[in-house]
């Protein structure tokens, strides 16, 4: 049998054959065809906007647009933990957009701290916005500098 667009057919038992209702009431979807009886949803063109309820204010309106306060002063840190730092090379200098180009930070814009979980192998100057304490004794025992931007 040749193989074209003209005979593709789904897979066996993929395409369920449609539910027909209103067909009489042994087929067990007659009388009310799967509506229930009476209100809205049983009628035609009878259901709502999407979220409506009834009247009822809908939860999107009942619920606050921004739960809690948010300082717009405040300093947030993309972290980068320092066993992550030992994919470069020995010796070399780690910046922002190096931190950004290994996928290690999401955006080259955003500011980054240095947090001391994990272990570093290799000798590195390292420039970020911020470090933690233990990250700063890791990066200067190894031989590094931890210079803050």
């Amino acid at each position: 049998m040749e193989i074209g667009l003209h005979n593709l057919k789904p897979a066996g038992g993929s395409v369920k054959a449609p539910k027909r209702v209103g067909r009489g009431s042994s087929s067990g979807h007659g009388g009310t065809s799967g509506r229930g009886h009476k209100g809205q949803k049983a009628r035609a063109g009878g259901v709502g906007k999407p979220g409506f309820e009834g009247g009822q204010t809908p939860l999107y309106k009942r619920i606050p647009r921004y739960p809690g306060f948010r300082n717009p002063f405040a300093n947030i840190y993309e972290p980068v933990n320092i066993e992550k730092l030992n994919k470069f090379t020995d010796g070399t200098e780690v910046g922002i957009n190096d931190l950004f180009n290994y996928g290690l930070i999401s955006n080259p814009k955003s500011k980054v701290k240095i947090l001391g979980s994990g272990n570093l192998f290799k000798k590195l100057m390292v420039k970020s916005h911020a470090f933690s304490k233990t990250a700063k004794e890791k990066i200067i025992a190894l031989g590094g500098t931890a210079e803050e931007i």
